[in-house]
């Protein structure tokens, strides 16, 4: 299909997104000196700014392809909470679909840059599953959203609000209105996730979610067989494995596809597997082919590594390289 083509079929999606959202916070300041009082940088702030992270960063990828968004999260009844609302309202995107508990912690990570570097990380979460109620009602909400829609994107960040009590709950809503499933996980659902249409770990969340080995034997062969015994186990339909700086790995029951990373001046590597789940799942629901997700996939994640911070991929910028190389 052709770039342009395969866009306009993606500017017509409707995607679901359900996951942990987050806001990252940036600190920016100088250093000019240690602290008297414990040997720390003293940092002279001059900037402060707050991002969505999580699944709101796969929100924002989405919107950015051209896509209509509807993010399904749970936030705390809390500041946080409403300034998770806010950047996803003035980033054009609803929140009208974010859950408000009493029970949780809006979820925040604040960097700490001084002379460029990040010195310090603070995290402010809780990381317990969603209690009985909420799990309901996260499962009543996604039940209200799906039908109309043309994907769902299940972002886990192991926060809690994707779990064991409520994953296949919402596989299975989505599965019987024929609603293709793509699924960015991390470690602690890992194996919960049965029946989707393409499933994207990365080595090390592929490695521990079969608590396999491979000694340093990264073989395409390897890898290869790994993601048989995943397929065993999950029966996704397809796997997009990725590898760092070489690249990807897709493969359905008969195919094989791998796609080399491009050179790129590396800022930051956050946020790049939201962009990568963001593409992906946008192009495979647009009726893209396994090369073309791939592909495309894996240029826009190596796209948004060339900015400090999570930032979601530039849509002008990702098809005028993906036309270059076509």
């Amino acid at each position: 299909m052709e770039t342009k083509e395969l866009f306009e079929a993606i500017a017509k999606l409707k995607v679901a997104i359900i996951g942990d959202v987050m806001v990252d916070s940036y600190i920016y300041g100088k250093v000019n000196r240690m602290s008297p009082e414990a040997p720390v940088p003293i940092i002279d702030v001059f900037k402060k700014e707050n991002r969505l992270g999580g699944a709101g960063n796969v929100a924002l990828n989405v919107k950015e392809l051209g896509a209509t968004p509807l993010l399904i999260s749970m936030v705390g009844k809390d500041e946080d909470g409403l300034m998770v609302c806010r950047l996803l309202n003035d980033a054009g995107i609803s929140d009208g679909h974010i859950l408000r508990s009493e029970a949780r912690k809006t979820t925040v990570k604040t960097r700490i840059l001084g002379n460029n570097r990040q010195i310090a990380r603070v995290d402010q979460e809780l990381v317990e599953d969603l209690d009985e109620t909420d799990n309901r009602r996260l499962v009543q909400s996604c039940g209200n959203i799906l039908e109309g829609c043309d994907l769902l994107i299940l972002e886990d960040y192991d926060k809690g609000v994707l779990n064991q009590s409520n994953i296949q709950k919402i596989i299975a809503q989505a599965n019987a209105l024929n609603i293709p499933i793509a699924v960015d996980p991390k470690f602690n659902n890992f194996s919960e996730f049965k029946n989707v249409t393409l499933f994207k770990p990365n080595l090390k969340e592929l490695l521990a979610g079969l608590e396999d080995k491979i000694d340093n034997d990264y073989s395409i062969d390897t890898i290869v067989d790994l993601e048989k015994k995943l397929r065993a186990r999950l029966n996704q339909q397809i796997s997009l494995i990725t590898l760092s700086e070489r690249g990807v790995l897709i493969r359905s029951e008969d195919q094989v596809y791998t796609a080399d990373a491009h050179s790129r001046n590396i800022a930051d590597v956050s946020g790049a597997g939201d962009t990568v789940i963001s593409v992906a799942g946008c192009v495979l629901a647009a009726g893209g082919t396994l090369e073309e997700v791939a592909e495309l996939s894996n240029l826009a994640g190596g796209l948004v590594c060339e900015f400090p911070g999570v930032v979601p991929v530039n849509q002008i910028r990702l098809i005028a390289e993906a036309e270059k190389l076509a």
